[in-house]
């Protein structure tokens, strides 16, 4: 008998092609769910993922998708029942980051923000509440800045409020089919994304304020979002997981 558990399960996850994402598809590949990878732009590094799940032994399915496009959600969510028949975890963890003083921030601005981090999370969590199956896994990507007082963070920061409030609505709806719905928080995680920018300086000043005394890797978050969609976790629903190592 397989050890691994997540075998037979299929696991969606948005925005997958690199980074947190990444991680974690790998994650639950290791663990034996079979992944839809999504992405948008970064074609060449989805395959090169979906490649090396394939060559351990996995199966993965890569769909482009803009997930702030309802027709485009929807097709994400037909082809992955298409190639396996069913889903039984979605990670939603496509999204963008902002960093703007409030007084700065045009119209423009916050529509396109709010669209991709806000709508593109809604939209996502509406199929998923439709098409996964019962006793699945939600798990939505949040951030731990909706607990601190951060400058030029406001607007990333309330969309990713509203993440979670979306998580504990549907965490209530979606209770009697045995689906749980949580978020996970991180702090400063090491990506590509996170030290545009920035000094090493300035990111060992991050990692210092951590009671863990570091900034997080990709690896430490995917091994949260692992628990929550495994059976170990089918007790925790509606909440918010701050992995940030003791930032807060």
């Amino acid at each position: 008998m397989s050890h691994r558990k997540l075998e037979g399960k299929i696991a969606l996850v948005t925005g997958s092609s690199r980074g947190i994402g990444r991680a974690i598809a790998e994650r639950l590949s290791r663990d034996g769910a079979s992944l839809v990878i999504n992405y948008i732009k970064h074609e060449e590094k989805a395959r090169e993922l979906a490649a090396v799940i394939e060559q351990a032994g996995g199966r993965a399915k890569v769909v482009q998708a803009d997930v702030a496009k309802a027709a485009d959600v929807e097709l994400l969510f037909d082809q992955a029942m298409s190639q396996f028949g069913r889903i039984d975890i979605v990670v939603n963890n496509a999204g963008v980051r902002f960093s703007k003083k409030i007084a700065e921030i045009t119209e423009e601005e916050f529509d396109r923000f709010f669209s991709i981090n806000l709508k593109g999370t809604f939209l996502v969590c509406q199929q998923a509440a439709r098409r996964v199956e019962s006793g699945g896994r939600i798990v939505n990507i949040s951030t731990t800045m909706t607990r601190m007082m951060v400058p030029d963070f406001g607007l990333y920061s309330a969309s990713k409020a509203a993440v979670d409030q979306i998580t504990r609505a549907m965490a209530r709806e979606l209770g009697a089919r045995n689906i749980t719905v949580n978020a996970v928080a991180p702090g400063p995680t090491n990506t590509d994304l996170f030290r545009e920018g920035k000094t090493t300086e300035q990111i060992e000043q991050m990692g210092q304020a951590a009671s863990l005394g570091r900034i997080a890797e990709v690896h430490d978050i995917a091994d949260v979002v692992a628990f929550l969609v495994s059976d170990d976790a089918r007790w925790i629903s509606g909440q918010t997981i701050h992995a940030n190592g003791g930032l807060i």
